[in-house]
């Protein structure tokens, strides 16, 4: 029979694993200048991802990048977020046309940009690309 001490160890082992997966993903943050120039000049592996509140296809990419930023692998990408119709600005400064329009970078250097897909290996090959 389990005694309390038991049962509040494996609890809190049991709560620690549940977490694992959140402290390895990426970290998302709304767009700013400095931090996005921040990490450019850090060298970080970096997702922009430009999206709209009325977007299905930017709904679809969230969840498609939901199940793919946990990876151990993108643990150190850092994932900004641009509101396509308040951000205007920035939408323009990165040159993208459209809502569901995801680019990365390496540093300062573009490596990749998807513009409406939402197939998980296009998505997958596309943030491998700044591993």
């Amino acid at each position: 029979m389990l005694d309390r001490r038991t049962f509040l160890i494996g609890l809190t082992a049991i709560s620690g694993l549940a977490s694992a997966p959140a402290a390895l993903a990426a970290s998302r943050m709304a767009y700013t200048r400095q931090a996005f120039e921040e990490a450019q000049k850090a060298g970080k592996p970096i997702l922009v991802e430009i999206t709209a509140s009325w977007c299905p296809i930017c709904k679809a990419q969230k969840r498609v990048l939901g199940q793919l930023l946990p990876a151990p692998e993108h643990a150190n990408l850092a994932v900004f977020e641009v509101d396509f119709d308040s951000q205007k600005e920035v939408v323009r400064a990165l040159g993208a046309r459209m809502q569901s329009t995801l680019i990365t970078f390496k540093g300062a250097t573009e490596v990749g940009r998807l513009v409406g897909v939402t197939k998980s290996d296009a998505i997958k090959q596309l943030l491998n690309k700044t591993i």
